[in-house]
């Protein structure tokens, strides 16, 4: 799944007046792979002699893949060359080892028809020759290039293009400029694939000393693999960098070793008990902590160590980094996490609803020794169970039934609801958090899945341990991105987020440009990160600007209260500045429907031209009457009465902008009984009237316009996607739809009242 998020070839922007340009191509080279071959150096040839464009980046990286369809490979090196030099105005690090792959394989090809040696033996020569220059650095991440890159995608990319173009006879010159460059690419990478594993394996001797499948007794009995990477050239002991993970995938792994050790490192990733070479049998969550915190001690202790270790990674290895932290080995001496897992919290439930995109999770890993990428790649099985569930109408707990394959790590989860012992035991709780004196670093999105856990973390760090050397980093990015930043494994730079263009500010490597410098930071004596200016550090999109606050409270300086407006506009009810007693908006979901098992959702998007209203009420602000920053976390108070014991609802926070598009800020959603305290349920009392407040715990920071409006969407859960809350009280896992007949088939009846309101965080 990573390597197909990172695989993106950048957009094309083309002067208006060429889009229209057409250029032949045979229908018969879009079936015939050998008339394509024929065909693709033709077309390449019109389309250098048409093509333009003011952006001199985007020109030179369409014009040297031509050149390379032409077979024109020196002029191919003269524009990677100028390329470079662009990029070293913007992005000097990227520069270096951008489109080296290229280099190499031109080089090849030069040398192949100029000295008629076998094509195998040139590509050798040139390979060596080009990475023997670079150092360690840059010729790892060459490689990574070279081996993160899937040949089968590359094809598929081509495809789709070719499928585009059946019964057509011309093509566009952006579909040319696309067609070409992933025509390049995929020629490109079918030669790496069968060329480039003994030459890695030749480089990687020459740099490093590298162990596989080591395999680590800890003192519960259990065995944790491992394996091993570090400098060659190192003439003494070298810190640690630790990446402790469940996802066995030998190019990823291998990659994230190579990195680390090409910056100075030990590079390790350890496996979660019965992953990789472990004979036992893989459970998440539960001993990773412990598991790592063993593997800790063991490296500590080898010659090669110089005692300290920091830890690395994101989503599921921002967890474990966090459970080791509740068991802290003294050699741990400071995390990076990105875009981090806490159970319980944001997975598998987040406001204690559970999610259904985690069932397949317990096969992807625990099936076998590694990722089974089959089965949880099968998206048709998962989407047939969700209609399935969905359609009947069975209890939550009869997924695995419905499913016809037993899943007891999901029934497990499910059958704990509230955060309680169970999820307690996996990272630090409450006073736990205080032991943490180590230099921590964070870093999310505002978008997505991640930023909910990352949050818990920062906040309960701080409350309990005010004085820890905790930052938290935050952008415009989403679970991956949180991760791994916005510059992909090609060095293509991701220039938007789900229809909305990024900010330039935004446009970091979090990998390559902040992870080694912030460990560099803390074991060598090296600046901290400049991003890192203050504790919390947030980048206000639609500001173009990074802003630094000591608190997630600091963010804002004051706050913008609107209350839910009984009068209605349309479709849409107001946002008032003044409450209204004893005035209400009655909502109304039946929780037995389901005819809308196939409807399609309108919107989201991050910047859409539309929203999802449905089972929901629309609220609407008037015209932002200057520029407004939203920076923090909102909350309010909903006053409301309810015809049943439990509800779960969302509330959704819209930028609407003068043009009528929809920018998203963030989400709150939370199951009713449990929105005081997340472990324990209280139920509500069906036709009392009662209040609930709550703040939200995914960030928000933008720069809204002026006479844009803030649109709330505060609706009921019903889905395929999520548990189905009957209102019963009963544990929402065992009931269904014949629970409705309890109420003689009462839909779920809302009042609310319209002195309900939310705070909005108006930036500093």
């Amino acid at each position: 799944m990573r390597k197909q998020l990172f695989v993106v070839i950048a957009c094309l922007a083309l002067v208006p007046s060429a889009l229209a340009q057409q250029f032949d191509l045979p229908e018969s080279a879009v079936t015939d792979p050998a008339v394509l071959s024929r065909t693709m150096p033709a077309l390449a040839g019109q389309v250098i002699a048409a093509y333009k464009e003011s952006d001199r980046e985007k020109y030179l990286d369409n014009l040297f893949r031509s050149q390379f369809v032409i077979g024109q490979y020196g002029e191919a090196l003269k524009s990677i060359a100028s390329l470079r030099e662009v990029l070293r105005a913007s992005h000097e690090s990227r520069a270096e080892w951008i489109d080296v792959q290229y280099e190499i394989l031109a080089r090849a090809k030069i040398k192949e028809s100029s000295e008629k040696a076998p094509s195998k033996e040139g590509y050798a020569q040139s390979f060596h020759g080009v990475l023997g220059k670079l150092d360690d650095r840059t010729s790892a991440l060459v490689i990574r290039g070279l081996t993160m890159v899937d040949p089968s995608d590359t094809r598929q990319n081509l495809q789709s293009d070719l499928d585009k173009q059946k019964g057509k006879s011309s093509i566009s010159l952006a579909d040319a400029l696309k067609l070409i460059d992933d025509y390049q690419v995929a020629e490109a990478y079918r030669v790496f694939s069968d060329l480039n594993a003994p030459l890695i394996t030749e480089e990687d001797r020459r740099r490093y000393i590298t162990e596989k499948d080591i395999a680590v007794k800890i003192p519960d009995g259990a065995t944790v693999c491992a394996m091993l990477m570090r400098p060659r050239a190192a003439s003494g002991r070298l810190p640690t960098l630790l990446n402790f993970t469940i996802y066995v995938d030998p190019n990823d792994n291998m990659n994230s070793v190579r990195q680390t050790a090409s910056n100075g490192y030990v590079g390790v990733v350890g496996f979660t008990s019965g992953k990789a070479c472990s004979p036992d049998k893989p459970v998440p969550y539960l001993h990773d902590g412990s598991d790592a915190a063993a593997l800790i001690d063991w490296i500590a202790t080898q010659s090669w160590s110089d005692g300290r270790v920091g830890m690395y990674g994101g989503s599921y290895e921002g967890f474990t980094q966090w459970a080791t932290l509740k068991h802290p080995p003294k050699a741990l001496k400071a995390i990076m996490t990105g875009a981090p897992a806490a159970p319980g919290i944001d997975v598998p439930m987040e406001g204690n609803v559970f999610w259904n995109f985690l069932y397949p999770w317990p096969f992807y890993t625990t099936n076998a020794k590694v990722a089974d990428d089959a089965t949880y790649n099968d998206f048709k099985r998962w989407q047939k169970l969700n209609h399935d569930w969905y359609v009947s109408g069975r209890a939550y707990r009869d997924l695995d039934k419905i499913d016809g394959t037993p899943n007891p790590i999901f029934d497990e989860w499910i059958s704990h609801p509230g955060y309680d012992a169970y999820w307690q035991q996996m990272i630090p709780y409450k006073d736990e958090f205080a032991r943490i004196n180590i230099p921590v670093l964070t870093t999310i999105g505002y978008y997505y899945g991640g930023p909910g856990a990352g949050v818990y973390y920062f906040s309960q760090h701080q409350k309990y341990h005010p004085k820890a050397e905790h930052y938290l980093l935050i952008g415009s990015y989403d679970h991956i991105a949180a991760q791994f930043g916005v510059i992909g494994l090609l060095g293509n730079v991701y220039d938007s987020i789900s229809g909305l263009d990024l900010d330039s500010v935004a446009k970091i490597n979090i990998t390559d440009d902040i992870r080694y410098a912030w460990f560099d930071y803390v074991f060598k004596g090296a600046p901290k990160p400049g991003l890192l200016a203050d504790k919390v550090n947030y980048q206000v999109t639609g500001a173009n600007l990074w802003k630094h606050a000591p608190t997630l409270a600091a963010m804002s300086g004051e706050k913008l209260r609107f209350y839910l407006d009984a009068v209605r506009s349309g479709n849409a009810y107001g946002l008032g500045q003044k409450p209204i007693a004893d005035v209400s908006i009655d909502l109304k979901v039946d929780l037995a429907d389901r005819t809308d098992v196939d409807r399609s959702a309108p919107g989201g998007g991050v910047l859409d031209s539309a929203i999802d209203t449905w089972n929901g009420l629309e609220f609407v602000s008037d015209p932002l009457p200057r520029p407004t920053e939203l920076s923090g976390l909102f909350s309010g108070s909903l006053d409301f009465i309810c015809n049943k014991k439990d509800f779960d609802f969302e509330i959704d926070l819209y930028e609407q902008t003068p043009k009528n598009e929809y920018v998203q800020l963030t989400s709150y959603w939370v199951r009713a009984s449990y929105a005081k305290d997340r472990n324990q349920r209280m139920l509500l009392i069906p036709g009392k009237r009662e209040r609930l407040d709550f703040e939200s715990i995914r960030l928000m920071s933008r720069q809204l316009q002026r006479g844009s409006r803030i649109v709330v969407v505060l609706s009921i859960i019903k889905g395929s996607g999520r548990q189905i809350n009957y209102g019963t009280g009963k544990d929402v896992s065992d009931e269904t739809i014949a629970d409705t007949k309890d109420n003689d088939k009462d839909p779920l009846q809302m009042k609310w009242f319209a002195d309900s309101f939310i705070d909005l965080p108006v930036g500093k």
